[in-house]
């Protein structure tokens, strides 16, 4: 298996020519984008980086961020990027976590960068302007430089990504060279991509998703349009402007561009290939953008940044919910839940395990045995997330392990209930947790935004007419202006259950699902 680096010069050797980032006016071919890179990676080693040193990021999607990215596989320094919203608290952390060496941020990084601790004595690079102890990204890759050979090899560290941390403190992935490189193979042969696809480079670099579209594109002679931060109107502006041929994003995202008034009148003919991951889509979103995209291809790709591919389904409408079947590298198996060394059956609900074998997983946490301890067993990999496999070897993921709500003494996946409400006319948004109860332990509530007026009676009715079972129905539905969700746009259930998200007004029908009846 090739490491990154060189995996990188083949792609400048095969399409010297070929458009390869786009950033506003900034257009480079891979043999330009090389000698920026080449500059860069002598500036980085300039400031005393050696191979396998972490260095801290904090960057929207910007050429910079992805000429850094490369640069560090050329030079064997491993990739360590935060959110760029990220707090103080969160860079102290990660600085002593992976013994950061030097940091890269830009303006709406700083005040987190300068609240910080243990950033006193290491390199501050800054996008724009630099101001006292700090260094301009311009100065560190003005100069020329010979080009860039690779340092690493394919058993090298590349990237480390932070897990999200929303239930304890976040929890570093470290992954090599060949489990990137795998991954990225994977998802040009998953997702059908031809040469010089045009991708829109949305998803942030500090997420899997971000990363592997960034790769894939390299791999293929393709071109990566950054899109610094996810703006409905500029996302559209620029499919149509550049012809993009592929979006991969989460479903808020799709959402909330076919939500946008401007989305009707825009073109989107160029765009043959939709993929998403990261979270469950619900029937009715899936229906709509098959409609208003038409595409060739519609993948619904399960993964996660330990084991970037477990399954994927390559026609999503086809049987909507199905996560397929394992990807290219990978096996899949569902365990039972509270014993994961035991195989559920067809149909029965289970958590999921990936193998650890799979050419694009990782191989553990950084730093971590308690959670290794918790996640990884006799080379299987635990998700956290549960799901079963249907009669023909499907899977369908039903939640996390810990969004399961037990009510009455039945286990109830939240995902079948945002399904079926979904499909009902008025509703834009859905999720549905569990809130604690005397009686039942905890019962199924709704939270939902709508987009035209209907009660808690009608979205009841619907709930009843659609044939789901009496003990899945909401016995509250919750009217709400917006759900919280995370940077890349996860729904936060959590913060649903701690009663933080913002209110609308309710109608004033009486909920006569609060007490279903058989």
């Amino acid at each position: 298996m090739l490491d990154l680096g060189t995996s990188f010069l083949a792609a400048v050797e095969r399409d010297p020519g070929a458009v390869a980032i786009v950033d506003a006016d900034l257009r480079l071919s891979y043999a330009e984008w090389y000698r920026r890179i080449s500059s860069l990676s002598a500036g980085l080693e300039a400031l005393g980086l050696r191979k396998g040193d972490h260095l801290l990021t904090l960057l929207q999607n910007r050429w910079q961020a992805a000429t850094l990215h490369w640069a560090c596989q050329m030079n064997g320094i491993i990739m360590t990027p935060l959110n760029w919203r990220a707090t103080a608290e969160d860079v102290t952390y990660c600085i002593s976590d992976a013994e950061i060496r030097a940091v890269v941020y830009e303006e709406s990084s700083a005040a987190a960068i300068a609240g910080a601790e243990g950033v006193g004595g290491l390199p501050r690079i800054v996008l724009g302007a630099p101001g006292a102890a700090e260094m301009g990204f311009d100065a560190l890759c003005a100069s020329g430089a010979p080009d860039a050979l690779p340092r690493a090899t394919a058993e090298d560290w590349s990237v480390m990504l932070y897990t999200s941390g929303t239930t304890s403190r976040p929890k570093g992935v470290p992954r090599r060279h060949r489990a990137e490189r795998a991954g990225a193979i994977a998802h040009v042969a998953q997702n059908l991509y031809r040469r010089a696809e045009r991708t829109l480079g949305v998803m942030p670099l500090y997420h899997t998703m971000g990363v592997r579209s960034l790769l894939a594109m390299s791999l293929i002679g393709g071109t990566f349009v950054c899109l610094p931060r996810f703006d409905v109107a500029a996302a559209l502006k620029l499919i149509e402007g550049e012809r993009i041929t592929n979006l991969y994003l989460v479903p808020t995202l799709y959402h909330d561009m076919l939500a946008h008034p401007g989305f009707a009148a825009s073109d989107v003919s160029s765009v043959r290939k939709l993929g998403f991951a990261g979270a469950s889509m619900t029937d009715g979103l899936l229906n709509r953008l098959a409609e208003a995209f038409r595409p060739e291809l519609f993948v619904n790709h399960y993964g996660s940044s330990e084991v970037y591919t477990c399954t994927i389904e390559q026609d999503a409408v086809r049987k909507p919910g199905s996560a397929g079947k394992s990807g290219l590298n990978q096996r899949i198996r569902v365990v039972k839940l509270g014993s994961p060394d035991t195989p559920a059956a067809p149909g029965e609900e289970g958590q999921i395990a990936a193998a650890l074998a799979g050419d694009e997983a990782f191989e553990g946490y950084w730093r971590r045995p308690d959670a290794d301890a918790k996640s990884l067993r006799d080379g299987w990999y635990l998700t956290g997330d549960t799901g079963y496999f249907d009669a023909e070897g499907d899977l369908f993921v039903t939640g996390r392990v810990d969004d399961m709500i037990i009510t009455g003494g039945e286990n109830v996946s939240p995902v079948e209930i945002e399904s079926c409400l979904s499909l009902h006319p008025a509703v834009s948004e859905v999720a549905v947790v569990g809130l604690p109860d005397e009686r039942w332990g905890r019962i199924v509530v709704a939270f939902v935004r709508l987009n035209a007026e209907a009660s808690p009676d009608e979205l009841d009715r619907h709930c009843r007419e659609s044939g789901l079972a009496n003990f899945k129905r909401p016995r509250r539905f919750v009217i709400v202006g917006e759900l919280p969700r995370s940077p890349v746009g996860k729904l936060l259930r959590r913060k649903l259950v701690e009663g933080d998200y913002i209110p609308a007004t309710p109608f004033p029908a009486k909920n006569p699902a609060e007490e279903p009846t058989a």
